[in-house]
């Protein structure tokens, strides 16, 4: 009963330029990337992190920075793991947005990406949506149970990614196909949040770039008071009266 915090990274200028990074060097956060790194961090700065896992790629890792460095009291640990990084897009790193949409696999992106494996490259590894979404999704529950395991029930982490990895992962804990993923919007430095019970996940938030406190203190003294299984991994019928 762990809560994840899906975070993806700030802005970069690959962003603004219509560029798709992927696993490019080099591509860090522009000043406005920076600017919303920092203010996520102070968002999350009295949530009670036990750690923060990020994709290898500088621009996850400096966001990761700013949420550990401005956390309340000692800092939460920093891992890194391929497993949550980018998807491998293969010849098409690098490459304009506005050029790719001229080619075929487009519209397959953006209607059966189910069906979608990226072109070879000698450079870029490419992969298909399909073992990308089992990539992440294996990782992201092997990390839960990690944390809940160490931390026990209750335990808040972040994961911080990318776009299309993290749309997969809430489509995935929605219990919808990836071939409806492009309906989700998951925006530079946006907070989504899901809680990994024992019959399914809860989807709490979803793309949420506020300036409002994120502070989760209170949900996790419930689920730790809370057994594994019991009233807390059912959902309420009506909606329930939230947390405090």
């Amino acid at each position: 009963m762990a809560v994840a915090l899906l975070v993806r990274h700030g802005r970069t200028a690959a962003n603004v330029d219509g560029l798709l990074a992927g696993w490019s060097p080099a591509v860090p956060l522009d000043a406005r990337g920076v600017e919303q790194a920092a203010q996520l961090g102070r968002r999350l700065a009295t949530t009670p992190l036990v750690a923060v896992v990020s994709s290898p790629l500088e621009r996850c890792l400096q966001t990761a920075d700013a949420i550990t460095s401005a956390h309340d009291g000692a800092p939460p640990a920093r891992h890194t793991d391929d497993a949550i990084g980018e998807c491998h897009y293969g010849a098409w790193t690098g490459r304009p947005l506005a050029e790719l949409a001229r080619e075929p696999l487009w519209d397959d992106i953006q209607k059966r990406p189910s069906t979608v494996r990226f072109p070879p490259h000698d450079d870029y590894r490419a992969e298909s949506m399909l073992e990308m979404l089992d990539r992440v999704v294996t990782g992201i529950s092997a990390w839960d149970q990690r944390i809940e395991e160490e931390h026990g029930p209750g335990a808040v982490w972040a994961a911080v990614s990318h776009g299309d990895v993290i749309k997969a992962l809430l489509g995935a804990a929605l219990g919808s196909p990836l071939d409806r993923f492009q309906r989700i919007v998951v925006d530079p430095a946006s907070l989504s949040i899901v809680r990994y019970a024992s019959a399914h996940p809860f989807v709490l938030r979803v793309n949420d770039t506020g300036s409002d406190p994120v502070d989760l203190s209170a949900l996790s003294r419930a689920l730790t008071e809370s057994p594994s299984g019991g009233p807390d991994d059912d959902a309420a019928v009506g909606g329930g009266a939230g947390s405090d």
